[in-house]
């Protein structure tokens, strides 16, 4: 079968932790679903108004993660890590069905949901993909934060940059085409914070299950976790691991270029407010196999990233 059909997973697959901000066990099951299904979250533990989908419309938190509801105020936070993996994996369709408000945060980065996923085979439909062709530039900015998008021809492009005043962090650069280059150091990137943050956020009522097996913690010119940094970029890759997920609450893959200063997510939900706000600014088409090259499907990704 074509590798640029659609695909979902042969059986489901479990997941088990706390949520990062919740601090709440919760089990996540992603489910096989039908062509065309897309992704949608359930649920489980609510009879009534139970399905979410992760569209960009229906995000209605981006303070330290994303959350998406229905319209009747039912909501599941902290989806971006999962979201990354899907996308990257090439997923189009699943349900995924959660016992508690928030998806587990795990090691913090998309490693897990990675490699569990990749120990089973997906299945591919007969169903062509459909893709986001950006056809204008479209830009977002708010203060000193920016980001745009722009057309490309074949690629998803991410050049993200951050700015810290942080010794540790500093200011770090990452450019990557998420079709064609090799994602470990983006999906094994971890979330992370400073370590005088940490009391405002509790305060907030978030990071309740915080802890340094989640998250990078840094403290002046220190890093708090034991083994260090997984890669010499990690706080800009995680953050591009980010822009990943958000972005696939478009409901699609995207042909474009995005560059972004001192994003987040906040900063993607807007920018894809504003680029869908107007239909002159993409396509929406139908990829068959003849039309785009198998690295439109990152094979980089068939194996393992552990």
């Amino acid at each position: 079968m074509a590798l640029l059909n659609q695909k979902t997973l042969t059986k489901p697959i479990s997941f088990n932790g706390i949520g990062l901000h919740s601090g709440k066990s919760v089990k996540l099951t992603v489910n096989p679903s039908e062509p065309d299904t897309g992704i949608v979250f359930k649920r489980i533990d609510l009879k009534n108004n139970n399905l979410i989908y992760p569209n960009f419309s229906n995000v209605t938190n981006t303070s330290l993660n994303t959350t998406i509801s229905n319209e009747s105020g039912v909501k599941v936070s902290t989806i971006e890590h999962l979201m990354g993996a899907l996308f990257s994996l090439g997923i189009d369709n699943a349900i995924i069905e959660i016992d508690n408000e928030e998806v587990p945060i795990l090691d913090g980065s998309a490693k897990e949901f990675i490699d569990k996923i990749l120990k089973t085979d997906l299945k591919v439909s007969s169903n062509p993909i459909r893709i986001i062709k950006i056809n204008k530039k479209v830009e977002f900015k708010e203060g000193n934060k920016i980001v745009s998008i722009e057309p490309s021809k074949l690629s998803l492009d991410i050049d993200f940059e951050l700015k810290y005043e942080n010794p540790i962090i500093g200011n770090q650069k990452n450019k990557i085409n998420v079709y064609t280059d090799n994602l470990q150091n983006i999906l094994n990137s971890r979330t992370f914070c400073l370590y005088e943050d940490i009391e405002l956020i509790k305060k907030n009522g978030l990071a309740k299950g915080g802890s340094l097996d989640n998250a990078v913690v840094v403290k002046g010119d220190q890093i708090l976790n034991e083994n260090g940094l997984r890669n010499s970029k990690e706080f800009v890759n995680h953050k591009i691991l980010d822009c990943i997920g958000d972005l696939y609450t478009s409901g699609y893959k995207i042909i474009g270029n995005v560059k972004c200063y001192q994003g987040g997510h906040y900063m993607t939900n807007q920018l894809l407010r504003k680029t869908f706000s107007n239909k002159e600014n993409f396509s929406i088409i139908e990829v068959q196999e003849k039309h785009l090259p198998h690295t439109f499907l990152n094979r980089n990704l068939l194996k393992s990233i552990a």
